[in-house]
C-alpha cells in the first residue's frame, strides 16, 4: 500500500506501512495552552492576541463557551491566530442557553471553576463521552469554597448547573495530581476572598500558573504546591503558543520505530511538566535531540531531532508516567516495537478519559498480534523487537490519541491498519494524516 484510504461514510482510514519518517515539520499549537489563552484573555481587560492557536474541536468548544458569555473572539481560520476582546474579570454575561463543551474535559472542568464565582446561572453539558466522565473531583473542592453546583449522579456527571456565589479561599490537598483540578481551583481562587492553596502529591503540568503570571495575577509556587490570591484585574497580552508535545510524540515514536528515519520537529513546547515522554523514550533507548532551546510567552520551546532507534522494554511507573500521561497510547506503541517486556503502571485515571485508554490499547495491540495483559492501573506489553505486526482493522473508540497511535503502529505493519473512528484526530491534530503522508517514506 502506498496511500491513505478514507471511508467517507464511516470515518475509517487505512494507515499504511512506511520505510521511515524524514524531513522537517511542525505540529499544531499546544491544546492545553490554547484553552487557557482563550479563558484568561476573556476575563482580562483589553486585547489578547494569540498566535499558534490550535484550531481543534476541543479548543473551538472553549471559544464557543466564551462567545456565549458575551466575549468577542475573532478566529482567523488557517492562520492559527485569535484575537480576544476581554471584558475584564467581571465582564462575563449569563449565557442564554446551555454551554456545550463537546468532548472537552478541559473546557468543562476549568470553566466550572470560573463560573462558580460569576454572578449568574449557567449550565454545562457535552457529548455522550464527556457526560460519562467524572466531575466530582472538581465539584467537591469548589463546593468547599462556597460554590453551588448540582448535576447528574450527585454532581459527578454532566450536565452541571452552576449558580455563581461569592467564594472563599481554601487549602486543598488533592488526592491525585491533576492539572484540570488544580486549574479549576485556581480560576475560582482569583475571585475568592483570601488565599487559595492547592497541594498535589506530585507536580502536574503548570501552564495555568505560568499564564496567570503573564496576565498579572498573584501566583506563588513551592514544589508541588501553588497558591493564588484574590485578583482585581488581569491585563490582556500577546501569547505565542508552542507546538504541542503531545502531538509531536506520535511522530517522535513513529520515527523511532520505522527504519531510516531522520525527522526534525520545529517549535515544540518542552515545559518540564510535559516532557516525560522524552524521558521515557530515552530510557527505552530512543534517540531524540533537543535543539535551539528558547522561551516564548513564559513557556520553554525547542526543536526535536529524532532518528530510528533500537528500543528496549522497561518499567514505567506513576511518578514517571505523570508528565507523560496523555502519551500513554503512543508509549504502548513504542513498547510494542521494543525488545523485551514493558510494564506500565500508575495510569488508573486513563480508565475514564475519552475512552478507557488502557482497555482500548490492550484490545488494539491484541488485534494486530502484540501480546499484552491489562492491569488495573496499566498494561504489560511483550515487544516484537525488529519484527513487524500483521495489521488489520482496529476500533479507536472515537479517541483521537488512540487513532493517531495506531496510525504510527501501521508504519511497521505487513498490511496496514484500518482505523475505525479516525476522524476523531481533529479534536487535537487537524491535518494529522496529511502531515504523516508528507513525511512518510513509502
Amino acid at each position: 500500500m502506498t496511500t491513505f484510504k478514507k471511508d467517507i461514510f464511516g470515518g475509517a482510514i487505512i494507515a499504511v506501512p512506511g520505510r521511515g519518517l524524514k524531513g522537517e515539520m511542525t505540529v499544531p499549537g499546544d491544546k492545553s495552552i490554547s484553552h487557557r489563552a482563550v479563558m484568561l484573555g476573556s476575563i482580562a481587560s483589553g486585547i489578547t492576541e494569540v498566535t499558534g492557536f490550535l484550531e481543534g474541536e476541543d479548543n473551538l468548544s472553549t471559544i464557543g463557551a466564551f462567545r456565549a458569555m458575551g466575549i468577542g473572539i475573532d478566529l482567523q481560520k488557517d492562520s492559527r491566530r485569535v484575537v480576544i476582546r476581554g471584558n475584564g474579570m467581571r465582564g462575563l454575561t449569563e449565557p442564554a442557553d446551555v454551554i456545550d463543551a463537546g468532548n472537552s474535559g478541559t473546557t468543562t472542568r476549568l470553566i466550572t471553576g470560573l463560573l462558580s464565582a460569576q454572578p449568574f446561572f449557567s449550565v454545562i453539558t457535552g457529548d455522550a463521552s464527556l457526560r460519562k466522565r467524572p466531575m466530582k473531583r472538581v465539584v467537591e473542592p469548589l463546593s468547599l469554597m462556597g460554590a453551588s453546583i448540582s448535576g447528574r449522579n450527585n454532581g459527578n456527571n454532566l450536565p452541571l448547573a452552576i449558580s455563581g456565589r461569592k467564594l472563599k479561599g481554601i487549602t486543598c490537598k488533592t488526592p491525585i495530581a491533576s492539572a484540570q483540578l488544580k486549574s479549576a481551583l485556581m480560576l475560582a481562587g482569583i475571585y475568592a476572598e483570601g488565599e487559595t492553596v492547592i497541594e498535589e502529591p506530585e507536580k502536574s503540568r503548570d501552564h495555568t500558573e505560568r499564564m496567570l503570571c503573564l496576565f498579572g495575577a498573584d501566583v506563588r509556587t513551592d514544589k508541588n504546591s501553588v497558591s493564588v490570591r484574590s485578583t482585581n484585574e488581569l491585563i490582556g497580552c500577546k501569547i505565542e503558543v508552542p507546538g504541542d508535545i503531545s502531538s509531536a510524540a506520535f511522530f517522535v515514536v513513529g520515527a523511532m520505530i520505522s527504519p531510516a528515519s531522520a525527522l526534525l520537529i520545529r517549535g515544540v513546547g518542552v515545559n518540564l511538566t510535559r516532557t516525560g515522554i522524552i524521558d521515557v523514550l530515552r530510557k527505552m533507548g530512543g534517540t531524540v535531540e533537543v535543539q535551539n532551546e528558547r522561551v516564548a510567552s513564559g513557556e520553554p520551546v525547542a526543536d526535536l531531532l529524532v532518528k530510528t532507534s533500537r528500543l528496549k522494554g522497561t518499567e514505567v511507573s506513576g511518578a514517571e508516567l505523570l508528565p507523560a500521561i496523555d502519551e500513554f497510547p503512543i508509549i504502548c506503541v513504542a513498547a510494542a516495537f521494543s525488545e523485551g517486556t514493558t510494564r506500565i503502571t500508575g495510569a488508573r485515571e486513563l480508565r475514564v478519559k475519552e475512552s478507557d485508554r488502557i482497555a482500548a490499547m490492550s484490545e488494539a495491540l491484541s488485534r494486530v498480534g502484540v501480546r499484552n495483559a491489562e492491569l488495573p492501573d496499566g498494561i504489560v506489553i511483550e515487544g516484537v523487537g525488529s519484527a513487524s505486526i500483521k495489521g488489520g482493522k482496529i476500533e479507536s473508540h472515537g479517541d483521537h490519541r488512540i487513532a493517531m497511535s495506531l496510525a504510527m503502529a501501521a508504519l511497521r505493519s505487513d498490511e496496514g491498519v484500518e482505523i475505525d473512528g479516525a476522524s476523531s484526530v481533529d479534536v487535537s491534530f487537524p491535518g494529522f494524516f496529511d502531515q504523516l503522508k508528507r513525511v512518510r517514506v513509502s
